[in-house]
């Protein structure tokens, strides 16, 4: 998938099996080129070739548009990774044309999950509730398709969620993240985690101001989220930029890159407050003491690996469930009832005083959790092989 967090879940296996001596073609954006060779995969420009744009530029959700992508390109893919004479293909579950290709060549072939507990029935049933949704005559077009030639007779503009593997499903996250009761949605699954540390810059500066001691906030929603929802997002930066300012805090707010934040980025900085393009969210969170996060599962686990509360601010998706997990566990605190409720200054500061207050309760559950994390990962070699027993 061509989003950097949908990348980032596949570095460590890419990693993994490059040190094995396996060979890795991985097929995604040019932007992402170095990164794929740089933890020993053989780049391919998926979408320069197979551009998405050309045959579903306005479905929405954005997923549903690798739903149409999955008809348009089927065929001539196939032929692609044909020529590659692949043994296994390793997919993210938005990658709706992957198992089309893995069943036209007769391989098997793996699913990373790329949600949090996005159990498909369930995920879908919201999903057509969604006010958001608007789906392009393209993609409709394509579902028939999938339906009567490709073999998909469930298909649907929502299939990028139920894209799971009869072979093995990777969890990225620990498993006391994913409920009992949820995991025959995914069965057969290994625990893979999504976090890569040996692969990150650990050098990398910080972006709090090098000034005497202050408690150190770091606010951002990602990426996405902008694209749905730009006017809330910069409104809740807004409130966080009124509330922190000149209170002994250092705050520095992540904009995602968004033209909208962006062009609206003046009004959101001044003394103690800083607003970035993109903010290196990995060094950062080795160095904040809070983090208001809508719940990215990327983001939620680089909180979580770092030690660093968490003040919850979901937007839509699995980031409510994920939020309210974090919750339960005692690693974030609510600072709204519902998803994209407007945010109160009295909610922020009330937040911030009770993990200020409650900060070895905090520390304690963060450092349980973290435990869980390094576990999932020093597990990796076992789940490696058992994608590679799926390879030979």
């Amino acid at each position: 998938m061509p989003g950097a967090g949908h990348v980032q879940r596949l570095l460590p296996l890419i990693h993994g099996l490059s040190t094995r001596g396996w060979t890795l073609h991985v097929l995604t954006h040019a932007r992402f080129q170095a990164t794929v060779e740089h933890v020993g995969g053989r780049f391919f420009d998926l979408f320069g070739r197979y551009p998405v744009e050309a045959v579903d530029a306005t479905s929405i959700p954005i997923p549903s548009r690798f739903v149409t992508y999955a008809d348009a390109y089927a065929e001539p893919l196939s032929d692609d990774v044909a020529l590659l004479a692949p043994r296994l293909i390793v997919y993210d579950t938005f990658s709706v044309v992957a198992p089309l290709i893995a069943q036209r060549l007769g391989i098997p072939y793996v699913n990373v999950c790329s949600n949090h507990a996005a159990v498909p029935a369930r995920t879908i049933a919201e999903l057509r509730q969604d006010p958001r949704v608007a789906i392009s005559p393209a993609c409709w077009t394509a579902v028939k398709r999938l339906q009567d030639v490709h073999g998909m007779p469930g298909a649907s503009p929502f299939s990028y969620v139920e894209m799971q593997s009869p072979f093995l499903n990777l969890y990225c996250e620990p498993p006391e993240f994913l409920a009992e009761e949820d995991r025959a949605a995914f069965e057969p699954i290994a625990f893979f985690g999504s976090l890569a540390p040996d692969l990150r810059e650990q050098g990398a500066a910080t972006v709090f101001a090098r000034t005497p001691r202050t408690l150190r906030i770091y606010a951002a929603f990602g990426t996405l989220i902008w694209r749905y929802f730009a006017a809330v997002a910069y409104d809740a930066l807004s409130v966080i930029s009124r509330t922190c300012t000149d209170r002994g805090m250092d705050v520095v707010l992540g904009l995602g890159g968004h033209e909208r934040a962006l062009a609206g980025r003046a009004p959101l900085a001044g003394g103690n407050v800083r607003a970035f393009d993109y903010a290196d969210q990995w060094a950062t969170l080795r160095e904040a003491d809070i983090f208001v996060t809508h719940h990215g599962l990327n983001s939620t686990h680089e909180s979580i690996f770092h030690q660093v509360p968490m003040l919850s601010y979901p937007f839509f998706g699995d980031q409510p469930a994920q939020a309210r997990c974090c919750q339960d566990l005692g690693l974030a605190l609510p600072l709204v009832r519902t998803p994209r409720a407007p945010l109160e200054p009295e909610a922020v500061l009330g937040a911030i005083q009770r993990i200020t207050d409650d900060r070895s309760a905090f520390a304690a559950r963060l450092a349980e959790a973290r435990a869980w994390e390094l576990r999932t990962i020093s597990e990796r070699g076992a789940v490696i092989d058992r994608v590679v027993a799926l390879a030979s």
